[in-house]
């Protein structure tokens, strides 16, 4: 996606945010030009997800494109009533294992590195957020559900573990990302759209979560050149600055002043 990018839009700077899982498919948030610097600021976004976990089969991926370690289904399939109080049950902060095939860094490599080589990879258990999971469809041995969830949460894990609350083992046939913060899937342009003169929204999109304050041209001026302005009383943390209608800096709330850390604009 990020070549495509280049190529529609004549440029070398195009980033991405929020890796997707090669079999999934759905939302992908692109940065282009300066805006790539705003990234780090989208890490804390919730994300939603609708993901088909398929129950009896258990892979080494903990989805479909894995090798199948091991079958294994109850002698009677749960009631819906059971599958919703499961989910229910797996909502909230909490600790999660994990896929070992995964990003995650063991020993200088990537998880899913060592676990393609054959080495065994059991990663430790990390605190995740999970705000929502709703039941979609109940049709054994298949269940759709959504999910809505914080940075560094597997959805693939999610439904590993629900599987086992089940009785059962499982593994995801499908996942589909919706939601990025406010960035919807419905908005979002096919792959074949993306093609040169590409419309681009502005940068500010990226950061409308933030607190915003509206310079005037003589802390416009100050902000591009790097320079802490006053900071208006009520305050606090990361706030977006804009000026013109577009963000033009990011900055933090220091000492009763607005120090930028992030200019999209050059001096």
């Amino acid at each position: 996606m990020v070549s495509r990018v280049r190529r529609a839009t004549g440029t070398r700077g195009v980033g991405h945010t929020g890796t997707l899982d090669p079999f999934a498919t759905g939302l992908l948030v692109v940065l282009v030009g300066r805006a790539t610097r705003l990234a780090r600021f989208t890490e804390g976004l919730a994300k939603t997800y609708r993901a088909t976990l398929r129950l009896g089969a258990r892979t080494d991926t903990d989805d479909a494109t894995g090798t199948v370690l091991e079958e294994r289904g109850p002698t009677v399939w749960p009631e819906e009533a059971a599958v919703r109080a499961a989910l229910a049950g797996m909502t909230g902060r909490q600790l999660q294992r994990p896929p070992a095939y995964s990003a995650k860094h063991v020993a200088g490599k990537r998880s899913y590195q060592l676990a393609r080589r054959g080495i065994e990879v059991t990663l430790p258990e990390v605190e995740v957020e999970v705000s929502a999971l709703e039941l979609l469809r109940w049709a054994p041995p298949e269940l759709e559900f959504r999910a809505t969830v914080g940075t560094g949460t597997y959805v693939r894990a999610l439904g590993r573990d629900l599987a086992e609350r089940l009785g059962t083992v499982g593994h995801l046939a499908a996942l589909r990302r919706e939601r990025i913060g406010s960035f919807d899937v419905a908005d979002a342009l096919p792959i074949d759209a993306v093609l040169p003169d590409l419309a681009l929204r502005p940068a500010g999109a990226v950061v409308g979560h933030y607190p915003r304050l509206d310079l005037d041209d003589a802390e416009h001026a100050a902000v591009r050149h790097g320079r802490t302005i006053t900071a208006p009383p009520g305050l606090a943390g990361t706030v977006a600055l804009w000026h013109g209608g577009d963000v033009v800096a990011m900055a933090e709330v220091r000492d009763e002043g607005l120090r930028p850390v992030v200019v999209l604009e050059g001096a």
